[in-house]
């Protein structure tokens, strides 16, 4: 868990009394932070804790650890997404997951890159299983990815960033 990026508590006092400090749209909450962060910062956890009525920052942090869709890790710009479902896998999927990471250099364990602007996931479904094998980069789905394809696609997103 990363705890770097500072957190604008002006910010999340704008979000929480958006959802009107209620408990009931914890999840809303959350959501809103990590739409702000691409991440969920311990800080903000532990701001909403301690903001919201009938709530713990250690309530928070559990809800946020319990479901997928919450990160706690900083995502970067772009968020690529390689289905390893049966289908994808069978089309290969994994060679492509495989390039994704030798052209972003993503070594050891690491799944975003060190300028912040790709992270890097394996799914277990992208529900796309006719596409195979499937990427999506921020929602964008690229089907039918090749070793190939999918450095074309990621060499066209650094050019266009500069890179």
């Amino acid at each position: 868990m990363t705890t770097g990026q500072t957190v604008d508590f002006a910010k999340l006092d704008e979000i929480l009394a958006a959802y009107e400090y209620k408990k009931s749209n914890l999840i809303a909450i959350l959501q809103k932070i990590q739409e702000v962060y691409r991440y969920l910062p311990l800080d903000a956890m532990t701001y909403v804790g301690t903001k919201v009525e009938d709530l713990s920052p250690a309530t928070v942090y559990g809800v946020a650890t319990f479901y997928a869709q919450f990160s706690l890790d900083p995502k970067g710009k772009y968020e690529v997404k390689c289905c390893d479902g049966t289908a994808c896998h069978v089309r290969g999927s994994m060679p492509v997951l495989n390039a994704i990471k030798a052209r972003l250099d993503l070594k050891d364990g690491k799944f975003t890159t060190d300028d912040g602007l790709f992270s890097v996931e394996t799914v277990s479904c992208l529900g796309a299983c006719g596409l195979a094998p499937v990427v999506v980069i921020n929602d964008k789905v690229y089907p039918q990815m090749t070793s190939d394809a999918i450095k074309i696609v990621l060499d066209t997103i650094l050019k266009e960033e500069g890179k």
